[in-house]
């Protein structure tokens, strides 16, 4: 009886161990004296992206690699009895993916015998491929105030407010919307500055969690926390130079005090640390909305705003220039003309006119995005016509209003110049006819690309075809 409820207890400390094991929030791998995996927890899962049956009871070396001057600090403390605290390690799965974490390790004694080893594992692999692959990275500041395209007076009064303001090392914020060219602004006043020689740097500060974010503008000392090495942040890398910061309402406000105090003392101090370096950085922020809404809605300190402020230049959107479309849209026709080997020159005259009715509230990113997508649709040519246009962008109601519109419109001219009025029936045929011919001519009489571009099924198009009798091939 004794046996049997000790058993049973035995049962369910195990399952209570287990438990604990995959509710706990760090990685815990462990070993036997062979190097089998005997203990492989939930978050360790997870940091590694294996299944317990890719690991459990399979040796160490069998499922994960390390770098020739890299060794697995859990198989360091099988063979050698080894404890390690806070050690770095990087290795990969089975599926040669990148795993970076932070361990502490140590052999499991059985009267002084070992009989495996036990690791404890953070996981830093997001840190690490930030710092690495995008954080550390000097800015490319290819574009100059001769790249911005478009003569509208409202264009112009900004590039030669920015013009001005590159010859000064005060601080800029650029206000908005999305796709307006902010960065291209930010490049171009980079590159005209008497900074041009030294770095760029570029930081998308929503792109980041908040957690990384500051180690990563303000460096970080060794031991500052769990992993931490020495390292200079963003501010200390772009000495000389500018450091472009977009999106700077997406910041904390915690993180916002900080940035304060490095532009009103132009030092920085690392995280962890206790002294003060002098940098010498010109700051430019971008914002994406009105920094009145932002500061009234308490995404941006005031405080920082007048800081950043000292120059305010204002990207005006696309729908309050539409004069520079026509000079836009030529510069990315020519832009993918040469990229996909084509040679396309211009749009047709419908399609210019459909994007000046257009609000663009994607802006220039948008624009460009339509007319890449437009001549992937594009089979021979030079002219981009409006059956190249995405059926997305055809679709859209201001487009499909004017449509009718200008139908309304051309009916409503033929009966004021007294012209015989037809049936509506005998004039939706004529015009229905007129269109499939139009469309079929465009795609070479392909049954199958006409009824694609007219967003119809092919079975739907032949039908048509056969009852205004039609030549199809």
């Amino acid at each position: 009886m004794n046996g049997n409820t000790n058993g049973d207890d035995q049962m369910q400390m195990n399952k209570i161990y287990r438990y604990i094991l995959d509710k706990i929030n760090v990685g815990v791998h462990a070993v036997n004296k062979e190097g089998r995996t005997i203990i492989y927890n939930k978050k360790m899962r997870e940091i590694e992206g294996m299944s317990t049956e890719d690991v459990l009871d399979k040796n160490l070396l069998d499922v994960f690699s390390f770098d020739s001057n890299g060794n697995s600090t859990l198989m360091e403390a099988l063979r050698d009895g080894k404890m390690v605290q806070n050690a770095k390690q990087t290795y990969y799965n089975n599926r040669a993916q990148e795993i970076t974490t932070i361990n502490d390790t140590f052999p499991f004694l059985e009267d002084g015998v070992r009989i495996g080893a036990i690791e404890i594992a953070r996981d830093v692999t997001k840190y690490e491929r930030l710092v690495r692959e995008n954080l550390l990275k000097t800015g490319d500041a290819r574009h100059t105030f001769d790249s911005i395209i478009g003569s509208s007076d409202r264009l112009q009064e900004v590039i030669e407010a920015g013009r001005r303001a590159a010859r000064t090392s005060s601080s800029i914020l650029i206000t908005g919307e999305t796709g307006t060219g902010k960065e291209l602004f930010a490049q171009s006043i980079h590159n005209g500055s008497p900074r041009s020689s030294k770095p760029f740097i570029s930081q998308n500060c929503a792109a980041i969690p908040d957690s990384l974010l500051e180690g990563l503008l303000f460096g970080t000392k060794k031991g500052a926390f769990t992993g931490a090495v020495e390292r200079p942040g963003l501010f200390e890398q772009a000495e000389g130079g500018t450091l472009l910061l977009d999106e700077i309402n997406s910041l904390n406000p915690a993180l916002q005090a900080k940035l304060l105090r490095v532009l009103q003392e132009k030092t920085v101090r690392r995280v962890g640390d206790t002294k003060d370096r002098a940098v010498d950085v010109r700051i430019i922020a971008t914002i994406n909305e009105d920094p009145v809404d932002a500061i009234a809605d308490g995404r941006l300190r005031k405080d920082l705003y007048y800081r950043l402020s000292v120059v305010s230049l204002f990207i005006p959107p696309l729908r309050e220039r539409k004069p520079d479309i026509k000079d836009l849209a030529s510069f990315f026709i020519g832009k993918y003309s040469s990229l996909f080997g084509m040679d396309v020159k211009r749009l047709d005259d419908e399609v210019l006119g459909l994007f000046h009715s257009y609000d663009w509230p994607g802006n220039v990113r948008e624009l460009e995005h339509i007319i890449e997508g437009s001549m992937n649709l594009m089979e021979y040519g030079d002219t981009l016509s409006y059956l190249h246009l995405p059926i997305q962008f055809r679709n859209k109601p201001k487009l499909l209003h004017r449509e009718k519109t200008q139908s309304a419109d051309l009916m409503e001219s033929n009966i004021q110049k007294g012209q015989t009025i037809k049936p509506l029936d005998e004039y939706m045929e004529e015009a229905e006819i007129s269109y499939l011919k139009k469309v079929l001519s465009s795609h070479d009489f392909n049954v199958t690309k006409s009824a694609e571009a007219l967003g119809l099924s092919r079975q739907s198009l032949q039908y048509r075809l056969r009852k205004w009798n039609l030549q199809e091939d």
